[in-house]
C-alpha cells in the first residue's frame, strides 16, 4: 500500500476516539442525503444485474453476483418507506453499496453516491 493511503486510513481510524465518524453519503432518489459508516462498506459498484428470487419480501430487489459471491440486495428506498419501485426500476442507473454488518454481507441499492465526510457524532440528525 502507498504511504498516502496508510496515512488516510490512520487519520480515519483516529476519528473514532474523538466522537467523529467517516460516512459515505448517498441518495435514494431525492435531495435528502443518507450516510453509512465507511468502516461497514466493502465496496461501491455500478448497479449490477440482479437475479430475482421468488418469495422474498418486496424490499429485496434480488441477488447480485459480486466477485463470485451471491449478495442479497435490499432496495433501501423501499425499506424505509419510499414509494414503490417503477416497473422499469431494474433498468434504472444507480449503485450497489456492499456492506458488512454482524458478519453478514448485503448490498443496498442507492440512486447516487456523493462523497465521504468526516463528521462529529453530535452533528448527525435523523
Amino acid at each position: 500500500m502507498s504511504h498516502d493511503l496508510l496515512n488516510r486510513i490512520d487519520q480515519r481510524t483516529r476519528l473514532a476516539g474523538h466522537n467523529r465518524l467517516a460516512l459515505l453519503l448517498f441518495r435514494l432518489g431525492g435531495r435528502q442525503l443518507f450516510g453509512v459508516n465507511v468502516f461497514k462498506v466493502q465496496e461501491v459498484l455500478r448497479r449490477p444485474d440482479l437475479f430475482q428470487v421468488p418469495g422474498l419480501p418486496s424490499q429485496f430487489a434480488g441477488v447480485a453476483d459480486v466477485r463470485g459471491r451471491s449478495v442479497p440486495v435490499l432496495d433501501l428506498g423501499l425499506a424505509i418507506g419510499h414509494p414503490e419501485r417503477e416497473p422499469d426500476a431494474d433498468k434504472a442507473p444507480g449503485y450497489l453499496v456492499v456492506t458488512e454488518f454482524n458478519r453478514s454481507i448485503q448490498g443496498f441499492l442507492v440512486s447516487g453516491v456523493e462523497r465521504i465526510v468526516n463528521i462529529a457524532v453530535e452533528d448527525i440528525h435523523p
